[in-house]
């Protein structure tokens, strides 16, 4: 009898316990522990296959992960692209800034998988030694090349490889597409960033070269220092370069800046361009430009943007 009693007793409990183990899972679906080695540029790294607890450290990667329907545990949540704003809540921890980590709140979120760029990447081995760290970054003179490794290694991973193809694929047709009306219009353009009173270009092979080197797009300057920051420029050198369409990616617009890209650019040595009289200075939206990139939304809408310059 007091067997009985026992089990009447001690019966919900395990049924308690049940349900609970049974339900702690992500729409991520890690349940076999299957792993992976990842070779990235900073090193290898051993990662468990659909991780469920991810920190993102990069715009694009996070983009690409919103496609896939993959959640994630934190992101850096200062300066977010408002196409991502729906991760800028409390339902997605904090983790610092792109360029200042929050180490304790990562320890404390325990992930199964760390995901960081060129912005992080001096914190590589600190990162690391928290949880297993992969760097994924595009290198800007070889755009789509690494773009697709990127993509591999998200698909590898999060076992994502047909979703994958079937949106690169799509996106590569855009880009053909866009070759082809370049070749048409056969347009000299200049690509410059605005940083409140200052202004820099970017040519071939630059963070912005994706313009140049993908799209077929024809630079004005062959010669542009490709640096990360751009080659300082006056006002006079786009006027006496004098590009059909002057491209401009407004930085203050997205980092809180106290003037706008178009009160600095269209000045009285401006006016005196054919950008400007044609009605061709074009401003690209720094959300995709210069937030994210590399991601398959936010490649996709340059594609869109390039096309509508072109064609509009």
């Amino acid at each position: 009898m007091k067997k009985v009693i026992y089990l009447l007793i001690m019966l919900p409990l395990f049924l308690v316990v049940a349900c609970t183990n049974d339900s702690y899972s992500t729409n991520n679906g890690n349940h076999d522990g299957e792993t992976i080695t990842i070779t990235h540029e900073l090193g290898e790294t051993v990662v468990t296959k659909n991780p469920e607890k991810i920190v993102v450290f990069d715009f694009g990667v996070l983009d690409t992960l919103d496609v896939l329907e993959i959640d994630i545990a934190g992101l850096p949540r200062g300066n977010m692209p408002t196409y991502l704003e729906k991760y800028d809540t409390d339902e997605y921890a904090n983790v610092g800034s792109l360029k200042e980590p929050d180490f304790e709140k990562i320890a404390e979120i325990d992930p199964d998988l760390i995901i960081i760029s060129g912005r992080q990447s001096t914190l590589y081995d600190e990162l690391a030694e928290i949880s297993p760290t992969i760097y994924l970054d595009i290198d800007t003179e070889r755009y789509m090349e690494s773009f697709e490794e990127n993509l591999q290694v998200i698909g590898e991973i999060f076992e994502k490889e047909d979703v994958i193809e079937a949106e690169l694929t799509s996106i590569k047709e855009s880009i053909t597409e866009l070759q082809d009306i370049a070749a048409d219009e056969d347009k000299q353009t200049l690509v410059i960033l605005a940083n409140d009173d200052k202004i820099s270009a970017y040519g071939p092979k630059s963070r912005f070269g994706i313009i140049h080197d993908v799209f077929d797009v024809a630079p004005i300057d062959e010669n542009i220092e490709a640096s990360t920051h751009g080659q300082n420029i006056s006002f006079e050198y786009v006027l006496e370069e004098d590009p059909d369409i002057l491209y401009v990616v407004d930085r203050s617009a997205v980092v809180g800046g106290e003037s706008s890209a178009q009160q600095i650019v269209e000045n009285k040595i401006i006016e005196q361009t054919s950008a400007y009289q044609n009605d061709q200075i074009v401003y690209l939206d720094p959300n995709y430009w210069y937030l994210s990139g590399g991601g398959l939304v936010s490649v996709q809408k340059m594609v869109d943007e390039i096309k509508a310059s072109l064609t509009e």
